[in-house]
């Protein structure tokens, strides 16, 4: 499935592309903000980049200049959206390495058409991405050149997340975290088996050596959930996100790599719950102070799932409750998670 990031100020230009785009089978992105869409871009590697011309801070033309400065971006197709659509500017946007230009308003029918000929020309039509996606958030999944992974073993797998959470770690710090019960010399033989085992269900140059350190690929380039959810957190803690983003960014979280029972990805999940916490608290705080008072209760008690004991929580899903005459606001303030009884 191409994927695709489209970018425009626009939120009704960016959800028309976005449904008309993923109808006919993409994987699109969004983002309202070209310096969030050049962060995004670290970690993320599309087909297609779709973009406006005449936005605030950077125009299209600018994103499109710092989008081509980078080695791995230079050959990404990129098109153009301007209802602006002037000789000169589309003259610039050519001369600086715009593959095409679409003019507003344009019909979904002027769109796929254009994004398909685009595709076919970059070689990319009826065909899966080729990119290595990686998700560890609710699930342990890697999937490359648009198949699933079929790993050897279980300690493959784990050893493959170990790698992208630590970049690059000798021998013996990857023995000593996934396999902390065992002696020095039956870990590092447990490694080096399992290092066989993560190549021989990837690909043999899919973990480089040098000086007994190990790390993936530079050339694997790979799309990572759990990099993409922390740089959005960092956007959330800057201020830089709405209510609606928050309320994406807070669907993206899941337990990290769920059935794996190892002392390093406790310590990825605790600093993932912390971060998890940080935006539902904002986000709460953001529906309350938009009189969505049933929003912010729906906030407050998904973060009591993760922390029972906060009292801040507490508090809060009592106040918005109370706001919305829901009578578990009493069950709130005596602290009684009616959810866990529901559930059950």
């Amino acid at each position: 499935m191409p994927r695709i990031l489209v970018v425009d100020d626009d939120a009704a230009i960016l959800k028309l592309v976005s449904v008309i785009l993923a109808r006919v089978g993409h994987e699109v992105r969004t983002s309202s903000h070209p310096v969030e869409a050049l962060e995004l871009l670290q970690v993320f590697i599309p087909e297609l980049i779709i973009s406006d011309v005449v936005m605030p801070y950077m125009t299209g033309l600018e994103f499109l200049e710092e989008v081509r400065k980078h080695e791995k971006l230079a050959s990404v197709p990129f098109m153009l959206l301007s209802s602006h659509a002037e000789r000169g500017d589309v003259r610039r946007g050519m001369n600086l390495g715009a593959d095409d230009y679409l003019p507003k308003p344009f019909t979904p029918q002027d769109l796929t058409t254009a994004v398909d000929a685009r595709m076919r020309r970059a070689g990319l039509s009826q065909q899966e991405g080729t990119a290595l996606e990686a998700r560890a958030l609710g699930t342990a999944q890697v999937s490359w050149k648009g198949e699933t992974v079929q790993w050897v073993s279980r300690k493959a797998l784990e050893l493959f997340f170990y790698l992208l959470e630590h970049r690059e770690v000798s021998s013996w710090e990857a023995a000593e975290a996934l396999w902390p019960e065992k002696d020095e010399a039956r870990a590092s033989s447990l490694f080096h088996t399992t290092l066989h085992r993560l190549r021989k269900s990837l690909d043999n140059d899919a973990v480089g050596s040098s000086n007994r350190r190990y790390t993936l690929s530079s050339d694997l380039n790979p799309e990572y959930d759990v990099k993409r959810f922390e740089r959005l957190a960092d956007q959330a803690d800057a201020g830089r996100l709405g209510l609606e983003e928050l309320r994406e960014l807070v669907g993206l979280y899941g337990t990290f790599l769920p059935g794996v029972d190892s002392p390093w990805a406790d310590d990825v999940r605790s600093r993932l719950e912390q971060r998890q916490l940080g935006i539902l608290g904002l986000a709460a705080r953001l529906a309350g102070e938009s009189g969505k008072a049933k929003d912010a209760a729906q906030f407050y008690q998904r973060s009591l799932t993760i922390d029972p004991l906060s009292e801040a929580g507490w508090d809060g899903l009592a106040k918005a409750l109370d706001q919305t005459g829901d009578p578990r606001a009493r069950l709130a303030m005596r602290r009684e998670a009616w959810w866990i009884t529901d559930m059950d």
